[in-house]
Formats: C-alpha cells, structure tokens, sequence
C-alpha cells in the first residue's frame, strides 16, 4: 500500500484563508482571527502535508507563515506570478481564492519548490523598515509632483508634507 503524499495550496485574501489540497482535492476556508488561525493548524495537522505552497500578497502571508512553521510542517511562499502561470498552463483562466489555491497545491505538488526557511525576527524587522521607506519615498516623489501645479496655500500644505516626509525618512534611515 503506497502513502498519498498530499501538497496544501494556500490563498491568503482579505476575506479568508481558502485552502485545497492535491491530490485529494480537498477545500476549506478558515477566517483571519485567531481562531481562524488554530483552525488551519489542526486540520493541516491532519492532512500532514509534504508540502504547503502559498502566495506572498504584501505581508498578509505572514501569520501563515508562522504558524505553518511552529507546526514544523514543510512550505514555501511562492511568487504570484509563478501561480498564475502554473494555473493559465493547466487552463485555468477564471481567478477566485479557491481556484488560486488549487493552482498553488498544485504547483507545490508539480514544481516541487525547495522549502525556505523563515528569516530571522531582526531580518523581518529590517526589510518591514525597507518597505516602509519606499512607501515614504512614494508619498515624497507624489507630493513633489503635485507642488508643480499647486498655488498659494496648496504650495505650503505641500512643502509642509515634503518636510515631514524628509523627516520620517531620516528617522527610518536611522533605525
């Protein structure tokens, strides 16, 4: 009798945490509480899966991430493009969270991506500073665009913004 090596597909949207499993093409959705949270854990418990591909939306990804890892369970976060484009080959063209994470159980199964291990708190740290310093430089660059075609009291609420904006970055380019 042969084991079923079964791969998890995680879709991390707004709403919920949709999951599917391959081969059993098992579905389920859990929510983003705490609760929610546990929920994927226990039955992740008991699908044991060999491998757990999810996509990484901006950060969202990060509590399954952890949890999946504290539960010592194999996975990898994988870019959205690679998904999307393992669903457009297999002709899925219509995009829900239960078809995205049918697409990333099976690229997870097919592709076999190399599990990666989760980066050291000061490393997160670090890049949620990165990150928050190029959001910064966008909200000068936007600013600095708008002063062109600003008058008056526009003009200063503008240079006041810049300023502040200048600001925050030298306090981010410290930490």
């Amino acid at each position: 009798m042969s084991v079923l090596h079964v791969c998890v597909g995680i879709d991390v949207a707004k709403a919920q945490r949709d999951s599917a499993g391959r081969p059993t093409g098992a579905r389920w959705a859990v929510g983003h509480d705490a609760p929610g949270m546990a929920a994927l854990v226990v039955r992740l418990q008991a699908v044991q899966p060999r491998r757990i591909g999810l996509e990484a939306p901006g950060g969202s990804q990060r509590a399954v991430v952890a949890a999946r890892a504290a539960a010592a369970f194999p996975g990898v976060v994988v870019n959205p493009r690679q998904g999307r484009d393992c669903a457009q080959a297999t002709g899925q063209l219509a995009t829900t969270a239960a078809l995205d994470a049918r697409a990333r159980a099976h690229l997870a199964e097919a592709v076999r991506p190399p599990p990666r291990p989760l980066p050291e708190a000061q490393t997160e740290a670090l890049r949620a500073l990165v990150a928050r310093r190029r959001q910064r430089i966008a909200l000068r660059t936007a600013e600095h665009n708008r002063l062109g075609r600003a008058s008056g009291r526009l003009w200063a609420d503008s240079q006041a913004q810049i300023l502040g904006l200048a600001q925050r970055l030298v306090a981010l380019d410290d930490a």
